[in-house]
C-alpha cells in the first residue's frame, strides 16, 4: 500500500511519544519500491525519518534489520538507523520511526580517485565486512557458503531464461561465469546487500573539496546477510571510475582483516548485471508490464554493450566475467660451479673474451665498442642516431586506471532513504 507524507507523519506521531510533527516531506518513490518515507519535522525542531513497508514481505525483512542494527551499531565506525518507535500498519506489518541522520547520498559516478572519501569508502566497507558473522546469525539473517550462493545464482539465471526476455548471449555469458567454479572461491561474509550511493551518506569538511569528504552513516539494510562480499562492489563498479575504483578497493584490502579474493570485482560486475534480472523479475511479477519492458530494454542494450567491448582488454574494468589470471614468473637460469664446466665442448672462438670482461669494466668497454659499431653502420645506411627500433608501448601493459578523477561535490541534494 502507497502511503501520502501526511499519512506517514500520523504514523511517526503515534510512533514515538511527544513527537508533534509539524512539517512533513515525503520522498519520492518508483512504483516498485518496498517503503514509503518521509521526513518529519517536530515542534521542538527535531528531524525524524519514518518508513513504512508497502508489502507483508518488506515488513517482515524490516523487523529483521532493525534487530541486526541493534547489534552492529556500536561495533561500526559510521552510523546506522537507531529505531526509536514503531507503529502497526495494515497488513504490512511496522512502521518505524529513527533520528534524522546527517549527510547527503554518495554518487558513485562522480567519487574522485586519490585520498579522501574514496578511502573512506574502501575502509567502511573494510569495517563492515570485518564484523563477526555471528551477529548476523543472531539476527536471524541468511547466511550462504560460496557453493551454495552460486548454485542460487544459477537457479535464478534459469528463472529469467524462462521469461523469454533476456538476450540469450548474455544467458550464455552469465552461465560461463557462474559454472566456473574457480570465480566462486570467496569467504563467506556481512554485507549489507544493496549497496547503492543513495545509502551511504557522507558529510564534507570544505564543500569544494572532495578530499575532505567523510562516510557518516549508512542505511538501507533490509538485505543484509552471510554472503558474497563482492555484491558490496557491484554499484561502485557499475557506476564509478575505475580509478576511484582502485582506490577504494586498495584502501579496503588494508583494513580488511583477511585478504580480498582476487576475483571480487569480477564478481561485482557479474552482481550489477544480474541485478538487472531480478529488477526484471519483480515487474513481471506485480504485472507492471511498462516497467517490464523497460527492463527487457536495459538487457538488450547491455547485450550490445558487451558486444560491441568483446575485443577490448580482459579485465574487470570493462565487461570481461572471466577469471583473474595469475602472475607467473620465470625461473632464474640454474648457477653452476666452474668446476662443473663441460671441458668437451669444441673451442670455436665464439666463447672468447677480453680478461677483463668478467669485471664490469671490462664489461661496459665491451658495450661502447658494439653500441659505436652499430651507429657507423646505421650512419652509413642513413638512419639518424637518434632512431630507435621499436619496442612495445608499455603504457598498454598498464592497469587501465588513467590518473586521479577530480571532482568537488558540490551542492547535492539529500539523501533519499534515510
Amino acid at each position: 500500500m502507497e502511503r501520502t507524507p501526511l499519512a506517514l507523519a500520523a504514523l511517526a506521531s503515534a510512533a514515538v511519544p511527544g513527537l508533534d510533527p509539524v512539517t512533513v516531506g515525503g520522498v519520492p518513490s518508483a512504483p516498485d519500491s518496498d517503503y514509503d518515507i518521509a521526513f518529519v519535522t517536530d515542534r521542538e525542531n527535531r528531524r525524524w525519518v519514518v518508513r513504512a513497508p508497502r508489502t507483508p514481505a518488506a515488513g517482515a525483512r524490516m523487523e529483521m534489520s532493525v534487530q541486526l542494527l541493534g547489534l552492529v551499531g556500536r561495533r561500526l565506525p559510521f552510523a546506522v538507523p537507531v529505531v526509536r518507535g514503531f507503529v502497526d500498519v495494515p497488513v504490512d506489518g511496522r512502521a518505524e520511526v529513527y533520528p534524522f541522520l546527517p549527510g547527503q547520498s554518495l554518487d558513485f559516478a562522480a567519487l574522485p580517485a586519490g585520498q579522501g572519501l574514496a578511502v573512506e569508502l574502501g575502509r567502511a566497507l573494510a569495517a563492515l565486512h570485518n564484523l563477526d558473522p555471528q551477529l548476523f546469525d543472531e539476527a536471524g539473517l541468511p547466511a550462504y557458503d560460496a557453493d551454495a550462493y552460486r548454485s542460487r545464482r544459477l537457479s535464478d539465471l534459469d528463472r529469467a531464461a524462462a521469461t523469454g526476455r533476456v538476450p540469450t548471449a548474455l544467458l550464455a555469458r552469465w552461465e560461463r561465469a557462474l559454472e566456473d567454479v574457480s570465480l566462486w572461491r570467496f569467504a563467506p561474509t556481512p554485507i549489507h546487500g544493496d549497496l547503492t550511493g543513495d545509502q551511504v551518506l557522507v558529510t564534507f569538511g570544505d564543500a569544494e573539496d572532495a578530499s575532505t569528504g567523510k562516510v557518516r552513516a549508512v542505511t538501507g539494510w533490509e538485505d543484509a546477510k552471510v554472503a558474497d562480499p563482492a555484491d558490496d562492489f557491484a554499484a561502485l563498479v557499475a557506476e564509478a571510475d575505475p580509478a576511484a575504483v582502485e582506490t577504494v578497493l586498495e584502501a579496503y584490502a588494508h583494513t580488511r582483516v583477511e585478504r580480498p579474493d582476487p576475483n571480487l570485482l569480477i564478481r561485482a560486475r557479474l552482481a550489477s548485471e544480474l541485478g538487472l534480472l531480478a529488477e526484471l523479475r519483480r515487474a513481471l511479477t506485480a504485472g507492471r508490464a511498462e516497467a517490464a519492458d523497460a527492463h527487457t530494454a536495459a538487457l538488450r542494450r547491455l547485450d550490445e554493450q558487451v558486444h560491441a567491448e568483446q575485443e577490448s582488454r580482459d579485465d574487470y574494468r570493462r565487461t570481461s566475467l572471466k577469471p583473474a589470471r595469475a602472475l607467473t614468473r620465470t625461473a632464474p637460469p640454474v648457477l653452476t660451479d666452474e668446476d662443473d664446466e663441460d671441458d668437451d665442448v669444441p673451442d670455436d672462438g665464439l666463447n672468447d673474451v677480453p680478461d677483463d670482461a668478467d669485471s664490469e669494466e671490462g664489461v661496459l668497454e665491451v658495450s661502447r665498442e658494439d653500441v659505436s659499431a652499430e651507429q657507423e653502420v646505421r650512419r652509413a645506411s642513413g638512419a639518424s642516431e637518434t632512431d630507435e627500433p621499436e619496442t612495445d608501448d608499455p603504457s598498454e601493459e598498464d592497469d587501465g586506471l588513467g590518473g586521479d578523477v577530480g571532482a568537488a561535490p558540490g551542492d547535492q541534494p539529500e539523501h533519499s532513504a534515510r
